[in-house]
């Protein structure tokens, strides 16, 4: 039997911080797609194992998603009533915080 996979969605602020990432290489409109599609790709993941992001308070999960010698943080929620993993924010590893 086939598990379902978990919707994911992205809060407003999760989605700025993509617009922000990705407006760091706004000269280099390659680069700037390749770093949405890994940050895409890795959040992927979580459709299949929402629970795979360590445990933080709250309730809250972080996914770490590896790009070269750094990488990103995607901090989420997983509701698994409603099968649904909400990203919140979305950050360089090397940013001090998310907002």
């Amino acid at each position: 039997m086939s598990q379902q996979l978990c919707r994911v969605e992205y809060a407003l602020d999760a989605r700025e911080d993509l617009i922000r990432l990705s407006m760091f290489h706004q000269d280099n409109l390659e680069l700037a797609n390749h770093i949405l599609f890994v940050i895409s790709d890795g959040i992927d993941l979580l459709k299949k194992h929402p629970l795979v992001g360590r445990q933080l308070p709250n309730g809250l999960r972080e996914l770490v998603i590896s790009h070269g010698s750094t990488g990103y943080l995607a901090r989420y929620q997983y509701d698994e009533l409603a099968n649904l993993v909400l990203v919140l924010a979305i950050k360089h590893q090397r940013e001090v915080d998310y907002h």
